[in-house]
């Protein structure tokens, strides 16, 4: 099982998600919604389209924009569309279930990062 934890607490918990450019993206139905406040920020990956934010509060601390994820991505992206992925300070722990297929890795052939 992968987690997502910041401040003690698990964002998100899946069997597996899927990897884009280093980043494992997880299922929405994976998510702790309690935790998880939407943001006004935007921004755009030239590949995947724009993405949006969240800004996770756990036991009285926040951490601005610490995960994002893509509603409307482009069809190159179509399999992360509504995953999340996490960084300042999210740690990614565990590993996939041994019965499922794993973290998969998404990239198109010859597109740069963003």
């Amino acid at each position: 099982m992968l987690r997502a934890v910041w401040n003690g607490a698990v964002i998100a918990e899946a069997p597996r998600t899927v990897i884009v450019e280093g980043n494992h993206y997880f299922p929405p139905e994976s998510l702790d919604r309690q935790y998880l406040t939407p943001s006004r920020t935007r921004s755009l990956c030239l590949w995947k389209g724009v993405a949006r934010y969240y800004s996770l509060d756990v036991d009285g601390l926040t951490n601005p924009d610490a995960a994002w994820y893509y509603p409307k991505p482009s069809p190159l992206a179509r399999k992360i569309k509504d995953h999340v992925a996490f960084w300042q300070g999210v740690r990614v722990e565990g590993t996939p279930e041994p019965d499922e297929p794993g973290a998969s890795e998404e990239r198109p052939k010859g597109v740069g990062g963003g």
